[in-house]
């Protein structure tokens, strides 16, 4: 194989598939890249069995051919050569040599007829979604998933959608994210769970434009996304979801509006009270036209009013300021209303059009403290 390409072009292809590299594994084949040029395209490839990324690059294939490299090593080479044009051939012993003006590196690369295929998935109608959209609504609710396995579903995210309508859901077990996403068309009813981890590596390699699409299909066990000139497939996690609907309520004895900038600089400010791993919730207090937020640690106590538009009872309410943070800072409008029915009720945090909710469970405290 010999296959000539700029630098450039290079390091944006390793950068993109190194993302399925497995960090651990005990089939050395899968910790390299495969440098597959034996078609008419340069086709980068990395495959943790759990996922699976290609993408093509731009460059002239002098002989076809195919290569498996050392993926850590390989990054590391091309990334630190000069800005120039790059050569990479190898023998059929899969002796390799990476060219770079006056830089030589020969590698011992593994066949590439070993390297494990990324799964065939049947590509039928594509669920289109502009990039933007797709990377905005991972990053608002990506947040509220699991980070240990003792339960898998928690570790993924829903993706429910019914014509139209594409609703993706998060949560942990004291939280849940929603957002509802309008497509441009409407599809058959499709319900699956997505691993987090997934969603956060197709977020960092999709550009994010508004005029650039994705497009996505998926199957009893896959789903793919297409974007620019890249593949990535997942597996699916199996198992039914939680009954969304169940549990998040309309009903309420409370309702405030506040602004968003207020509330959440607020809760930062608050949390530089609280050291890490301690638990100290912000505590709300709720009376007519004022919330007084307060919180009291080993450190020190903080109190602060902040004006809003009450509907219904008063109300004294704790919750994990983090919580509150995190779906604060994803939440666009300057405006958001919260509903609360009592101090042990979940509270939502949602706006008229359901377009976002986010359930937060209150904590216990113990207002002396």
């Amino acid at each position: 194989m010999k296959i000539v390409c700029s630098k450039s072009e290079l390091v944006k292809g390793v950068n993109i598939v190194s993302k399925a590299v497995p960090t651990r594994t005990t089939m050395a084949i899968l910790e390299c890249i495969l440098i597959d040029a034996s078609t008419n395209v340069i086709k980068l490839t990395a495959n943790d069995m759990e996922i699976g990324i290609e993408t093509v690059i731009e460059g002239n294939i002098e002989e076809r051919g195919i290569i498996a490299l050392d993926a850590k090593l390989f990054g590391d080479i091309v990334r630190k050569l000069p800005d120039n044009e790059v050569i990479i051939e190898s023998d059929v012993t899969y002796k390799t040599t990476i060219s770079c003006e006056k830089a030589n590196f020969n590698l011992v690369g593994k066949s590439g007829e070993d390297f494990a295929a990324i799964p065939m998935v049947t590509r039928n109608k594509p669920i289109v979604i502009s990039q933007f959209t797709l990377k905005e609504v991972i990053r608002q609710t990506i947040f509220s998933i699991a980070d240990n396995d003792n339960n898998k579903i928690m570790m993924g995210e829903l993706f429910d959608i019914k014509a139209n309508n594409l609703q993706v859901v998060s949560l942990d077990g004291h939280r849940i994210s929603v957002r509802n996403i309008e497509l441009k068309e409407s599809y058959e009813d499709k319900k699956v769970i997505v691993p987090g981890k997934s969603l956060n590596e197709i977020s960092k390699i999709i550009g994010g434009s508004v005029d650039e699409d994705v497009n996505i299909y998926i199957s009893d066990n896959h789903i793919v996304f297409e974007f620019d000139k890249t593949t990535m497939v997942s597996r699916l996690i199996d198992g039914e979801y939680f009954k969304i609907e169940q549990m998040i309520s309309s009903d309420y004895d409370t309702k405030i509006s506040i602004n968003k900038k207020e509330i959440l600089d607020c809760i930062d400010r608050a949390t530089l009270l609280v050291k890490e791993g301690d638990k100290k919730p912000i505590i709300m207090n709720i009376t007519n036209g004022n919330m007084e937020l307060s919180i009291n640690s080993v450190i020190g106590s903080m109190k602060e009013d902040i004006e809003i538009n009450k509907e219904g009872k008063d109300i004294m309410i704790g919750f994990n300021p983090k919580f509150f943070i995190d779906a604060l800072r994803v939440i666009d409008e300057d405006t958001i209303d919260i509903y609360m029915v009592n101090p042990k009720a979940p509270c939502y945090i949602k706006d008229a059009d359901n377009r976002y909710i986010y359930l937060i469970l209150p904590v216990n405290f113990n207002i002396a403290n």
